[in-house]
């Protein structure tokens, strides 16, 4: 895990998967020291983005729980701070879902948690532009114009090599339901190139938030195929925090840090609560969006974290929760970055055969296409996440990469009190349908 002091105010992530021929050649040429920027040709399928499947949304929404169980329990060993991007994970593995089959496919299809192709594209198409229809400016004073602004976007890519035919059914499908098109580069000649103009996406779509998700030597003259999510969040809180000075802040029950505070007192509040732990929901601007804090209570970190991993996330934010009177919340402010590898956890959740050359990725190209070009495999699985709060609001981002070869308790009616002065977790979702797009836990908020 790296963590790197960042900037604030924006929340994003970025997934992108990097497909690599197992069965291609060594000899074409080798990168050169000055090469130019990878041409971005679009080749777009006919096919025009539809609406999805509304119904299959709560499936989808469930799958991501799980995965984000699944991921937890594969980067939460290390002691510090995490962040990662459950949604964007999901909505890069669902596409490259697309072009498998047989025992690939429904490996990929279980870690996600759906058994059906059709309703894994449908209500994550759905569920995509319903989080981006939360997107926007707000008028607070009711003068008819906007006071501030919700940014929320998410989008989708394909970088493919200029030489292999792409299979029409796989290009459309990613059109008509994740609004991908295919954009060719040249990995087997200018590997280097490619990556810049990847990379340059990903700055774009993430707002510089992500420079380079692709570092140097991810790719090379093998890489036949990257797919990219990319998540973009930026919002205020609904009301602001105020400033509480520092506080000792208890790292492992041994050590303390001092960090900086922020108050805040919410009313009407979503606030939910068992043995070990209680949870309160702080809103963002208009409503829609929000933050769920999770403090364990006492001595009980590691079992509210195994709550996570055996995919209880959705009950931390489940809509049963109990509207508190008042809670008075004191949290740190944080910022920081993870970078970490997804593949041991996806493996671990039964991902296994997509990393072999046993994949069976064959509907990606056409047919007749080169076994160099088309017999692929997944090399790795990154994800680099940023996340940073403060009284004002949030800025989060994160980022994916895959590289293929070839849970109430009853309520008091006196306020209820919330220190974060310990470790703690937190997801950013919707209100609707709890979509977990960040996930993450705050070890030391002064690292």
């Amino acid at each position: 895990m790296t963590l790197t002091t960042i900037p604030f105010r924006a929340a994003a992530s970025l997934t992108a998967l990097a497909l690599f021929s197992s069965l291609a050649g060594c000899g074409q040429s080798p990168e050169r020291d000055q090469a130019s920027e990878a041409s971005l040709k679009l080749v777009q399928a006919s096919a025009e983005r539809q609406t999805g499947d509304p119904a299959a949304i709560d499936t989808v929404v469930d799958g991501m729980d799980r995965l984000a169980g699944a991921l937890y329990a594969g980067l939460a060993d290390d002691d510090g701070n995490l962040a990662l991007s459950p949604y964007s994970a999901a909505a890069a593995l669902a596409m490259t879902s697309n072009g498998a089959r047989h025992t690939t496919q429904k490996e990929m299809l279980a870690v996600l948690g759906v058994d059906d192709l059709d309703a894994l594209n449908g209500g994550l198409n759905a569920l995509t532009q319903r989080l981006e229809s939360l997107a926007g400016g707000v008028d607070e004073d009711g003068d008819g114009k906007p006071d501030r602004e919700v940014e929320l976007a998410a989008a989708n890519a394909l970088f493919g090599q200029d030489d292999v035919t792409w299979a029409e059914p796989f290009l459309e499908t990613l059109a008509r339901d994740f609004g991908a098109g295919m954009r060719v580069v040249d990995f087997k000649h200018d590997a280097r190139a490619a990556r810049r103009a990847i990379n340059g996406w990903t700055a774009e779509q993430t707002r510089d938030r992500i420079p380079e998700l692709l570092g140097e030597g991810t790719l090379s003259e093998l890489t036949r195929l990257v797919l990219v999510n990319a998540l973009y969040f930026k919002a205020p809180w609904a009301s602001e925090f105020t400033p509480s000075g520092d506080r000792e802040f208890d790292l492992d029950g041994d050590n303390t840090v001092s960090a900086p505070m922020m108050s805040t007192s919410l009313t009407n509040a979503s606030y939910r609560a068992d043995d070990t732990w209680q949870a309160v929901t702080v809103p963002y601007l208009g409503g829609e969006l929000a933050m769920t804090i999770v403090l364990p209570q006492a001595g009980q970190q590691g079992a509210v974290e195994q709550q996570v991993i055996d995919g209880g996330l959705g009950a931390m934010l489940a809509d049963d929760a109990t509207t508190a009177p008042t809670v008075d919340l004191t949290m740190p402010k944080w910022e920081f970055r993870t970078k970490a590898n997804l593949v041991p956890p996806l493996q671990q959740a039964g991902m296994a055969r997509a990393f072999t050359s046993d994949a069976e990725f064959e509907p990606m190209a056409a047919p007749g296409t080169a076994s160099a070009d088309r017999d692929l495999q997944i090399d790795t699985v990154l994800q680099e996440s940023f996340i940073a709060v403060d009284e004002q609001g949030t800025e989060a981002a994160a980022a994916t990469a895959v590289e293929m070869g070839v849970r109430s308790a009853p309520m008091p009616d006196q306020p209820i009190t919330m220190l974060c002065d310990r470790p703690f977790l937190f997801v950013i979702h919707d209100v609707e349908h709890r979509t977990p797009l960040f996930l993450g836990r705050v070890s030391d908020p002064t690292a």
